[in-house]
């Protein structure tokens, strides 16, 4: 019987335990598959001191078990940073910000030793740029930025959604993403943009993927 893409989740959230460093400060990001490993993180709680989230969904989960949180102002590096993707390419450059916490999940990307990404098989893409980019902006700059957007080629539509941050979020689509890096660099440089959901300059350096035929590990070469 296949299984389904909840049970999938759950598997590739188990795998990701044996990644988290005993005694050393764990990064966990947000999604639904980032909820079914903050679910199983009990099983072992004697190897994590504290946590560092990505957005206050995830923090409010890891409160509720018992787990502490601290702010990122008060940690200099974090051991391994679990968390999604929208979509991970073959060079482990990722989309992400499907659940709007694309900003403090590249903050805590910057200061971790090793990025984990856990995701189902669906997720991994020859080029990114099917799932919609998305673009958090300053409220007032989200004009602008969509017609710098739409001249690169994209559709682009205002998200019905506030960040954590207190932004707006542009979702970009129909572009195909073959230069994250430079698409990255790009994007960031814009005035009234406070980070484009391109993960490339940073990427994983792990994907656990879940598939049907079990867990598959690929790891940065």
């Amino acid at each position: 019987m296949a299984l389904t893409q909840q049970e999938l989740k759950r598997e590739v959230a188990r795998a990701a335990l044996a990644y988290v460093e005993e005694g050393r400060i764990l990064g966990v990001g947000t999604g639904s598959t980032v909820d079914q490993f903050i679910d199983q993180l009990p099983g072992i709680r004697e190897k994590i001191p504290a946590c560092v989230s990505s957005s206050e969904r995830s923090t409010k989960r890891l409160e509720a078990l018992g787990f502490k949180v601290l702010d990122m102002n008060e940690v200099d590096e974090i051991g391994v940073y679990v968390d999604g993707a929208d979509e991970i390419d073959p060079g482990f450059s990722m989309i992400k910000g499907g659940g709007g916490a694309l900003t403090r999940e590249k903050i805590v990307a910057s200061i971790s030793g090793r990025f984990v990404c856990i995701a189902d098989a669906s997720k991994k893409v020859p080029v990114l740029g099917s799932f919609p980019l998305p673009v958090e902006v300053i409220p007032m700059a989200a004009r602008a930025v969509k017609a710098k957007l739409e001249a690169l080629g994209a559709t682009v539509k205002l998200r019905n959604f506030v960040t954590d941050n207190g932004c707006h979020i542009l979702d970009a689509s129909g572009l195909r993403i073959e230069d994250p890096k430079a698409l990255e660099a790009e994007i960031n440089a814009w005035p009234g943009v406070v980070t484009v959901g391109l993960f490339a300059a940073r990427g994983a350096d792990v994907l656990l993927l879940g598939t049907q035929e079990g867990v598959q590990t690929f790891e940065r070469g």
